[in-house]
């Protein structure tokens, strides 16, 4: 009978041009309840018999699962294994590129579209500028129309999912977009657009959360106890992971960092409140501190530049030709980014801390204030000494981790 089903969907995945529908995606997560899936991944090649010692499954039980498996194109047949004193056993190994993934990083100024394979290899990619000033059904429009091109541009790859990394307050049960502040944009449902259009499993999450996903999912840090990631850009968001999973609070709102108030007398934040954490330390404002310094008649090499034209990227840039004033304004945001992370360190106590997002490229000038910052801060020696580094995932870092909220469904990765 199960095979029955298994042929079925095969010819059904096959009619509707090789994408995974939602139900069959359903069904085959509910293979993965015996935790085999994941025991193949995480193991990177390993045979039938050991599956069944370390997962106490019975021999024909596994047997069973591992034909559907293969029946659907999820695992593949490797090399022979080394004897145990019989026949050689033959290792299964993860498809990789037996299904793919669609990543969005839906950020306020450009929204990154990937296709990835099941092993954060990506295959193909595109960039779609946001228009100032664009409405709800516009920017959704805009996720369509990006889906639809790297699905008709690869034709013969099989789909199984669409995540989607969005900025701001995201309902990631409901899949909804509560609000994007720097779009000022609120309660866009891209869940239910994406999936109607598309009828594949979407996950919608917030930018910072699916960056610590990708990073806990292709950075290996799911070893950790816990593992926080903070994406600093046009805006600051932080997400944390504890045993793989990503938490999210009663609100789904856990993460926020970029709306700590750091100065009560501050600037006014896009969110309405004063002083918050992103009007020091995000990207737009290092570049209206530069903006400001130069009109107080301070010297430095990007005087050149109009207001328009500054940007935190042409202060990093200035920093690297050894600008003083660039230098400091980057060192004055990571000082502030240090004061806040040690106040995450103090209420979550991370084994480690990920820096993501634009203005992470300058590591090399905010690195070192932040640890000064959290060694003169930090209440306890150990956590003065919490390691804190910049994102390996570069610029893919978000529409990683989209993808990564694709894979975690499929897989449920347990931790040792």
């Amino acid at each position: 009978m199960q095979l029955d089903i298994m042929v079925y969907l095969l010819k059904y995945i096959k009619k509707v041009g090789g994408n995974m529908q939602r139900g069959s995606f359903q069904w085959m997560k509910s293979l993965n309840k015996s935790i085999i899936l994941n025991k193949i991944r995480s193991a990177g090649s390993i045979s039938r018999a050991q599956i069944a010692k370390e997962t106490q499954l019975t021999p024909p039980t596994v047997g069973t699962i591992v034909k559907e498996l293969l029946e659907q194109d999820l695992i593949k047949e490797s090399q022979l294994g080394i004897s145990q004193g019989g026949r050689k056993p033959t290792m299964l190994v993860l498809n990789t590129s037996g299904f793919h993934i669609i990543g969005i990083d839906a950020g306020p100024s450009d929204v990154q579209f990937i296709v990835s394979d099941l092993s954060g290899k990506i295959v193909d990619q595109i960039k779609k500028t946001v228009n100032v000033g664009i409405e709800e059904d516009d920017f959704l429009q805009m996720l369509v129309t990006g889906v639809k091109h790297l699905i008709s541009q690869n034709k013969s790859l099989k789909f199984i999912g669409i995540g989607v990394a969005m900025h701001g307050v995201v309902d990631a049960t409901q899949g909804i977009a509560v609000f994007a502040p720097n779009l000022n944009l609120r309660n866009m449902d891209i869940k239910s657009e994406l999936e109607s259009t598309f009828d594949m499993d979407v996950k919608v999450e917030n930018d910072a959360k699916a960056l610590a996903l990708g990073e806990a999912w292709f950075q290996n840090q799911t070893a950790n106890t816990s593992m926080i990631a903070i994406n600093v850009g046009r805006g600051i968001g932080a997400g944390l992971v504890i045993d793989g999973k990503l938490y999210s609070g009663e609100h789904g709102i856990a993460g926020e960092i970029g709306h700590m108030t750091i100065d009560i007398h501050g600037e006014r934040c896009t969110c309405g409140n004063d002083g918050c954490l992103q009007t020091v330390a995000s990207g737009p404002a290092i570049a209206e501190k530069m903006v400001k310094m130069i009109e107080q008649g301070n010297s430095t090499i990007l005087s050149e530049y109009n207001n328009t034209d500054l940007t935190a990227e042409k202060v990093h840039h200035g920093a690297i030709e050894g600008d003083k004033l660039s230098i400091d304004i980057l060192a004055e945001a990571g000082t502030y980014l240090g004061i806040a992370l040690t106040n995450l360190i103090h209420v979550c106590n991370p084994s480690t801390i990920i820096l993501g997002g634009g203005v992470s490229k300058a590591g090399k000038f905010i690195l070192k204030p932040i640890r000064k910052t959290i060694q003169s801060r930090a209440i306890s020696e150990q956590a003065q000494q919490t390691p804190v580094y910049v994102s390996k995932l570069g610029d893919y870092g978000s529409s990683l981790g989209a993808v990564a909220l694709i894979l975690s469904e499929l897989f449920e990765p347990a931790i040792d």
